[in-house]
């Protein structure tokens, strides 16, 4: 699954050869005012903690970053992807990392090749927007999850899709790419009916928004490449505005204006 929180991008450099700070660098620097992935707390996102004794259970999983996160708190990781090298370079990076136990598994989710009760924590991050089935997906989700274990899902907010469905490209809107757009009250009731009591929501990212928005507008501008001048100025930008006294406050604002994410913490039934 396309994964774009965890994608890193090689540093950019200018003229005069001096780095400025990535993409990736820079939007992880930006979670982390936002509460995401507090090593100390050991917490994904603010309530939502993984501890040692955790199974959890990451599909969609992307290049891994939410996976190693909860390695280093020292939980079991199962990761699930569609993509085989993802699966492939995950289960290297498991396997050098501190996690009690781990497996990487290549499946589409329809089913899951797991047992009842397997997980006590399962996130599906950036992932829901790209199923056939949210309601099947989510049934899956909620079978190999423990009683009372918790859940962290999180799609693109429609703030920012509704924007980008105007100026992306045709293939962000087919599959294997963004198939439906959920709106903040229909993502709660698509949890709450899946049989998960919502516990909190939130919203995350106007960077990665703007970013986005821009990337369309580069010429030929791909994942992986150093940015093009337009993003590399934006992300310079926000890292200066993110050092500065008022940064937080203009973050937090902007976050809620036009965020890239929403998330919901929910929780199985003991």
């Amino acid at each position: 699954m396309v994964d774009i929180y965890r994608s890193m991008l090689r540093v950019f450099s200018n003229k005069n050869s001096k780095q400025r700070i990535d993409g990736g660098t820079c939007g992880l620097h930006d979670a982390k005012q936002n509460g995401w992935f507090d090593q100390e707390t050991g917490e994904l996102v603010t309530g939502f903690q993984i501890r040692p004794e955790d199974t959890v259970l990451d599909v969609g999983c992307g290049n891994g970053g939410a996976c190693m996160f909860a390695a280093g708190q020292g939980a079991e990781v199962i990761a699930v992807d569609i993509l085989p090298d993802a699966i492939e370079n995950v289960g290297r990076r498991l396997a050098n990392s501190n996690a009690r136990a781990y497996r990487a598994i290549v499946s589409d989710a329809n089913p899951l090749p797991l047992d009842d009760n397997t997980a006590s924590c399962v996130m599906a991050m950036e992932v829901l927007e790209h199923v056939d089935d949210p309601a099947q997906f989510l049934s899956e989700l909620v079978r190999v999850g423990k009683p009372d274990s918790r859940y962290l899902i999180t799609v693109p907010d429609p703030t920012s899709e509704n924007v980008q469905k105007r100026i992306a490209a045709p293939t962000y809107w087919q599959k294997p790419n963004h198939v439906r757009i959920f709106g903040r009250e229909e993502l709660d009731q698509t949890v709450s009916d899946a049989g998960l009591m919502i516990e909190s929501h939130g919203y995350r990212s106007f960077f990665w928004a703007m970013w986005w928005i821009l990337f369309w507008a580069c010429d030929k501008q791909k994942l992986h490449e150093p940015e093009q001048p337009l993003l590399a100025s934006w992300t310079a930008t926000w890292n200066e505005l993110l050092k500065s006294p008022k940064g937080q406050d203009v973050r937090e604002t902007l976050d809620e204006f036009m965020p890239k994410s929403q998330f919901v913490i929910a929780r199985k039934a003991a």
